[in-house]
């Protein structure tokens, strides 16, 4: 984790405050997932001191991709409360979801995608965006709304605490 990143830690657990590139092409959503879970997630991560969201999903998206994206459009304001499965720790996370614009370069780049982390292999996966429902996601709430994406942004709730 950077020094950067806004990540706060509270007496009942974290603050977090993240992005996520939505990546859509010719039917399919761009996922990531490691190697140590269970659940696909979207390119994206913490947004650092000082830098808006939407500077932040672009320098993630080229950081994770090693591709320039442009963002489109927001998509979700997601507010998530939740228990880390592997700690156990509490979090309350805002993460801001883009829709990005699709690239002929990524559309390009379909099959063995990885990238490394601090805490290993990541592999990103096209999902067929009819059959969403057929894989754990997060957010969960992806595999309804994506369906008919919103025209303005939506804001979400999701307490799991």
């Amino acid at each position: 984790m950077n020094i950067k990143d806004i990540t706060v830690n509270m007496a009942d657990g974290k603050f977090n405050y993240r992005v996520g590139a939505i990546v859509i092409d010719s039917g399919e959503i761009l996922m990531v997932k490691n190697s140590g879970m269970s659940f696909y997630y979207t390119v994206g991560g913490r947004i650092q001191f000082g830098e808006s969201a939407q500077d932040a999903v672009l320098r993630e998206s080229f950081e994770e991709l090693n591709i320039r994206l442009e963002v489109d459009k927001l998509g979700f304001i997601h507010e998530n409360f939740f228990v880390m499965d592997s700690s156990g720790e509490r979090y309350h996370e805002v993460c801001l979801f883009f829709f990005m614009k699709p690239n002929a370069l990524l559309r390009e780049m379909k099959s063995n995608l990885f990238f490394k982390e601090e805490y290993g292999d990541v592999a990103l996966h096209w999902l067929p965006m009819d059959n969403l429902k057929d894989y754990c996601i997060y957010p969960e709430f992806f595999s309804t709304e994506l369906l008919n994406p919103p025209s303005e942004a939506k804001y979400i709730i999701t307490n799991k605490l």
